[in-house]
């Protein structure tokens, strides 16, 4: 063999023992393992539903910025949604029957699909939750003929002014985006910690997010509990004003989940991870303060949420102006996309949106709780691939307790204690 050809050869081998570890590297990277010979993701894409809402935000990035594609699925559809029940409409029929494989979606819904407690007929449609998708970032907002009652975090002086309207022959409600999901359980604290039973003293109506700012223009309600742009919008169209942040209530809340079928997680596990993946590598751009005003432009967008980009960006960096003379800058009640552990999907805080909904009579007391949640939490998942991107997972399923903002505690070891702590409530 001339020394050319030793060469050549040598180079060769050195060439291919290069692309296997660059190979290896992106193996380590991306757990869906995209580019491995057999072991990618068993598909190339996957149909994502979303409302239109900034907590959707690392749905809509991992799109815009290929990322899902740099993942091996470049095919995922992220598809707008008319509604929440439109969203576990569309899951109940999955993506075989014209409908969806997974979506951004109130924490507690796929326990509620789950358990077939708001679907057709109660029949059960199995739900994982893959990842926590942010932290806090809702808002309670009142309308502007409650501006004088100084209503805000403490529910007391709105109690007594609801009364003064039901006396004067007027209806008075509160709107939220599904029964027993988050934004309904936000609410429904928030009134009773003030002595204001949601079930007796105020008609609570369910309306899609996008809906609400036009819905209280014409007085359909005192009060209603959303994400944003619909906040910040009601202020700028001078209907209403924030009167807390949800974070003020029980500060870095978990809020939305990703959440997927289960049977397409079972049939495409690496499909799944690969999708996670992109999701958290989406999370963690969404995060980064140098990123926020590209982040209120990518969510603006027609195909995404439709408004200006200046209903968005100032809360997104943590500046509140709640309409009625308050303003906050760095806000400690901004929207966590990452930080703080933000896209765990901790087991102790399902069990809490599920105590709520025991609360309130959307699950039966004697619900095994325990159970439901191994069927639905799939955080060993979320440990998986955080372990192939080199993320360190928190030490425990458990955040431990969780105290509010009126004092109440819950403790994930004793949620019945919780439960008897709380004054007004459906269930004996």
């Amino acid at each position: 063999m001339s020394s050319v050809e030793h060469t050549t050869r040598r180079g060769l081998l050195k060439g291919a023992a290069g692309a296997l570890s660059l190979a290896a590297a992106a193996r380590a990277v991306l757990p869906g393992g995209a580019f491995a010979q057999g072991a990618g993701p068993e598909v190339k894409g996957a149909k994502l539903g979303f409302i239109a809402l900034t907590d959707a935000a690392p749905l809509f990035v991992a799109k815009e910025k290929g990322i899902f594609a740099r993942h091996g699925m470049p095919d995922v559809e992220v598809l707008k949604q008319a509604s929440w029940g439109t969203t576990r409409d569309n899951l109940v029929l999955g993506s075989e029957g014209n409908g969806i494989d997974g979506a951004h979606i109130l924490t507690p819904m796929p326990y509620l699909i789950s358990a077939g407690r708001v679907t057709q007929n109660n029949v059960p449609v199995p739900m994982y939750i893959l990842a926590r998708l942010n932290l806090a970032g809702q808002c309670i907002s009142v309308a502007k003929e409650h501006m004088g009652d100084k209503v805000a975090l403490d529910t007391k002086p709105f109690k007594a002014a609801l009364e003064r309207k039901k006396a004067s022959g007027k209806s008075v409600k509160a709107a939220m985006t599904f029964p027993g999901g988050t934004h309904d359980l936000w609410i429904r604290y928030w009134l009773a910690a003030g002595g204001i039973d949601p079930d007796k003293d105020i008609e609570t109506i369910v309306v899609p997010p996008a809906q609400m700012v036009a819905n209280m223009k014409v007085g359909t309600m005192d009060c209603f509990c959303v994400c944003e742009p619909w906040n910040e919008q009601l202020i700028t169209q001078g209907i209403g004003y924030t009167a807390l942040t949800t974070g003020e209530l029980w500060k870095d809340h978990p809020e939305k989940a990703l959440g997927l079928r289960a049977t397409w997680v079972d049939k495409y596990p690496n499909a799944a991870k690969a999708l996670l993946a992109a999701v958290m590598e989406a999370q963690q751009w969404c995060d980064k303060p140098e990123n926020r005003d590209e982040l209120a432009g990518i969510v603006a967008k027609r195909q995404w949420i439709n408004v200006p980009a200046s209903d968005v960006v100032k809360r997104m960096k943590g500046e509140f102006d709640y309409g009625d003379g308050r303003k906050v800058s760095n806000s400690p009640h901004i929207m966590k996309y990452w930080a703080d552990n933000a896209s765990y999907p901790y087991k102790s805080h399902d069990l809490w949106f599920i105590t709520e909904d025991i609360r309130w009579g959307k699950f039966d007391p004697q619900t095994d709780t325990k159970a439901l949640i191994e069927k639905v939490n799939r955080e060993d998942i979320w440990r998986e691939v955080a372990k192939g991107m080199g993320v360190t997972a928190p030490a425990s399923t458990s955040r431990g307790k969780e105290t509010f903002f009126d004092g109440k505690v819950f403790d994930p070891a004793d949620p019945a204690a919780y439960l008897n702590s709380l004054d007004i409530k459906k269930v004996a």
